[in-house]
């Protein structure tokens, strides 16, 4: 038997690059999938069903359930029907995988309204509505899981991704605040950080010796090393799991702390600007978290 034998399991950005391995390998392993994808380019432009299609045809090749769904999750009509599909389909929904976006990556001083509200209409916003469209079910059958994807970016930071970095960092709170008000109907709610080279990272600058090492990296990950924490995450083999904050890269997979208090002091009767910087700044600097981008902290070969 698969690890998701039975289910309905909706994958948003399913086309392509992760979304495609995590649709295959939940089809591989018992599920119904709908394949989303609204088939823009890896900048958010353009309309194509056909990759969309072709998913579905490579699951049904080897004997797996699916269907393709092409609707734009950055619209809640169109995220409604991702999940209005399944039911009508398949007869259930089980599982939702918010993976769908793209990147419209610039400075920030240079971004502009539209590069920012076209990413978090994405990114941040089509995984509330879909999660939002799931959780009438998920309620109602006592079950359910939720996995989001966000990303170091957000999590660590990196430069010339506001856009994305303040999208994916939305996204966990998101998650957590799905999985704190759905725990009482057996929802789940994790969230996933990949490293892959897929059509996304294949627009990482390589200008530096430092940036081409980091692509030379990512090279070396594929995207369906990712899927199979996907579907764990997605089965009831995940049960008790939940809130939870992962990541895979290449054979590598992290588990990432929460924020939480480090540092505290006290000063009878307030504090005044003068008093912090004499007092608390020279106190909290040591502990303070240093500027770094997502490849200072990952900085080795991965593994």
């Amino acid at each position: 038997m698969g690890a998701l034998d039975g289910k309905v399991v909706a994958v948003t950005g399913a086309a392509r690059g992760i979304g495609r391995e995590i649709a295959l390998l939940a089809a591989r392993e018992g599920a119904a999938v709908v394949v989303n994808d609204y088939g823009v380019s890896a900048d958010g432009q353009g309309l194509d069903d056909g990759p969309a299609r072709e998913v579905v045809a490579e699951i049904g090749a080897f004997g797996g359930r699916s269907l393709a769904n092409v609707a734009s999750i950055s619209d809640p009509a169109g995220a409604q029907s991702v999940i209005d599909d399944a039911v009508t389909q398949f007869g259930r929904i089980d599982a939702v995988v918010n993976n769908a976006g793209f990147l419209r990556d610039t400075f920030f001083h240079k971004m502009s309204h539209k590069d920012w509200h076209d990413v978090i209409n994405v990114h941040l916003n089509g995984s509330f509505y879909v999660s939002r469209a799931a959780a009438t079910h998920f309620r109602e059958q006592g079950s359910g899981a939720y996995v989001h994807f966000t990303s170091t970016s957000g999590l660590i930071g990196n430069v010339g991704q506001a856009n994305y970095s303040a999208a994916k960092m939305g996204i966990v709170g998101l998650s957590q605040s799905i999985a704190l008000d759905m725990e009482r109907f057996g929802v789940r709610s994790n969230c996933v950080a990949p490293f892959a080279w897929s059509r996304m990272t294949a627009g990482i600058p390589t200008e530096t010796e430092a940036e081409r090492q980091r692509v030379e990296r990512f090279k070396t990950m594929s995207a369906d090393k990712v899927a199979p924490l996907v579907v764990f995450l997605a089965s009831d083999l995940a049960e008790g799991v939940t809130n939870q904050i992962m990541s895979v890269r290449k054979d590598e997979i992290f588990l990432f702390n929460k924020m939480r208090p480090i540092r505290a002091m006290h000063r009878d009767g307030g504090w005044s600007a003068e008093t912090i910087a004499r007092d608390l700044k020279p106190a909290f600097a040591p502990d303070f978290a240093p500027n770094l981008k997502s490849a200072d902290v990952f900085n080795w070969d991965p593994v």
